[in-house]
């Protein structure tokens, strides 16, 4: 049978998602503490890979397997072989049709920042620290010139396989609460580095280094050299993907900017 499950994890200690030949990942550790519980080796398929220091709140994978278990077995016993930084949410059973990555048809990543003038103990590896004031009001309305569908060349990483460089953005947000401010962004799919390129324009706009309308001429460059500074990894998160409603895959939902619930 083909299962799936509802994964978080802090990724400050693993080198990204994906299986490293001499780094720990967050792949490795629940392929090792699932195949514990099926009492058999056991491939995970991830719906979006992260970068190491990514943190994932809805990360959905799926894989294959022989063994009759209940959904709590799966749950509690994967969490028991977990590390602490990792942690199983849910788990079901699907349909052979369904892929944790191709069945998705949108996907949404949330950038924090703390912003304040001195730095944080705790969230030092959950968020980016900004000592200097952002107008986030400024950085939200930076963001609508990315709304729709563009060729995102000038917002992702050079090193970048993707064979086409569209992207649909369907939402994408600012705000601020108090000393944070959010970047909640939406869309078919992403570039390598695509939110943390976006994040690092809007900082800059939100610095008032640049003007509202320079994520609008970055894009137009379509050159990721004009592209501005990558934002640091420790801020951003994997908030989750989105499926049909057929395949019955609950949608990782989070707090909204004001004027937007």
């Amino acid at each position: 049978m083909r299962i799936a499950a509802g994964i978080e994890y802090d990724g400050s200690a693993f080198a990204g998602w994906q299986t490293q030949p001499h780094a720990p990942s967050v792949q490795d550790a629940l392929q090792a503490a699932l195949a514990r519980v099926a009492d058999h080796p056991v491939k995970v398929v991830c719906a979006g890979r992260t970068d190491a220091g990514v943190h994932a709140l809805g990360q959905v994978v799926h894989f294959d397997t022989d063994a009759i278990r209940r959904q709590r077995s799966w749950v509690l016993g994967a969490n028991s072989n977990l590390p602490a930084a990792i942690n199983v949410n849910w788990t079901r059973e699907v349909d052979q049709n369904f892929h944790a990555r191709f069945s998705a048809v949108a996907r949404s990543y949330r950038y924090v920042i703390l912003n304040r003038w001195t730095r944080s103990a705790v969230h030092a590896q959950r968020a980016t620290w900004i000592h200097e004031p952002l107008d986030a009001a400024a950085m939200h309305r930076a963001a609508q010139h990315l709304l729709g569908e563009h060729d995102f060349s000038s917002y992702r990483a050079l090193a970048c396989q993707a064979k086409s460089p569209v992207r649909t953005i369907e939402r994408i947000a600012v705000g601020r609460d108090n000393e944070w401010v959010t970047l909640d962004v939406t869309a078919n799919a992403f570039l390598h580095h695509m939110v943390r390129n976006i994040a690092g324009v809007l900082i800059s706009i939100g610095r008032g280094e640049q003007p509202e309308d320079w994520t609008r001429q970055v894009l137009e460059h379509r050159d990721r050299a004009l592209g501005g500074v990558t934002a640091v990894p420790q801020g951003l998160y994997f908030v989750g993907p989105r499926y049909p409603g057929e395949f019955g895959i609950p949608e990782r939902q989070l707090w909204l900017p004001e004027g937007e619930r």
